[in-house]
């Protein structure tokens, strides 16, 4: 198969479960290597994600690798067939940012989201004006067709949250971001409005971290944490600044993230509480 000089991040996703369950096994890439009857350069392909693998490899790679539990196969099977599919993402290849593209990509396999945000409502629960206006605020050059192209993808990410197996969202938001008026006054109101709302969905948890709270100081901006359905894979969080976007997926990581989470959802206010604030943010919209 040919190199993939640019994996994504469902196709690392694989590499890794792949290397997981090669470890675990206790075998070396040369195990795998004759497995495969094939250079042990190809299963190091594979590992880092550089090349993709056919199914009957992989069917053999699990049978060495001691995967015998049919739902566990299943589960990887479905990981490698996903990780070359295209999803309806791709209808806004040359409107959206690949590194977004490939964003949207992962949120949609995932089966629970965990988002912290500093400065802005969760792009799931924004409406469609205040994408309109926080797109023009951010890329103030843009064109009209490049912000409809940004108000369609986050209408298709939000059917994430209505589809068969939706979404598990759980959020945190500043107390401040209630309070900045993107778009003004009726922009403002009109998604304030709606985060009432979107907090009322069984599958939506919306907290609001207080601006009195001490915990404020320990956040360092905006980051997301994905879990995924299929019981043998890790967390991945996501972290953006202006000019960059991160994914961290190493085991560290991972747990520093989520006990940063794990606090701020003890500071925050519940859910109920949560939903005052917001109401008495709206009420000051005048």
């Amino acid at each position: 198969m040919p190199i993939n000089p640019s994996p994504t991040i469902r196709q690392r996703r694989l590499a890794r479960r792949l290397r997981e369950l090669r470890t675990t096994a206790g075998l070396t890439h040369a195990d795998a290597a004759h497995v495969l009857g094939s250079a042990e350069s190809k299963v190091g392909r594979i590992e880092n994600a550089q090349s993709g693998i056919r199914l009957p490899d992989l069917r053999a790679l699990m049978d060495a690798y001691g995967v015998t539990d049919p739902g566990a196969r299943q589960e990887i099977e479905i990981l490698a067939r996903e990780s070359k599919q295209k999803g309806w993402w791709s209808r806004y290849a040359n409107s959206v940012d690949s590194a977004y593209a490939a964003y949207v990509a992962v949120e949609w396999d995932s089966s629970e989201l965990y988002n912290v945000e500093t400065n802005l409502v969760p792009g799931l629960l924004q409406t469609p004006e205040y994408t309109r206006a926080t797109v023009l605020l951010q890329a103030p050059d843009s064109t009209p067709e490049a912000v409809d192209a940004q108000i369609d993808v986050r209408r298709e990410r939000r059917k994430v949250l209505t589809r068969e197996n939706p979404l598990q969202l759980w959020v945190i938001i500043s107390e401040s971001v209630l309070y900045h008026r993107v778009g003004g006054k009726e922009v403002m109101r009109e998604q304030l409005e709606s985060l009432v709302g979107d907090s009322r969905r069984q599958n939506v948890e919306l907290q609001v971290l207080p601006r009195e709270d001490p915990m404020n100081a320990c956040l360092f901006g905006p980051f997301v944490i994905m879990s995924f359905p299929t019981s043998g894979e890790t967390d991945i969080i996501y972290a953006e600044s202006p000019t960059s976007t991160l994914y961290y997926e190493e085991e560290g990581d991972v747990d520093t993230y989520a006990t940063l989470f794990r606090r701020l959802n003890m500071a925050a206010a519940n859910v109920s509480k949560s939903r005052e604030l917001i109401m008495g943010a709206i009420e000051e919209m005048v």
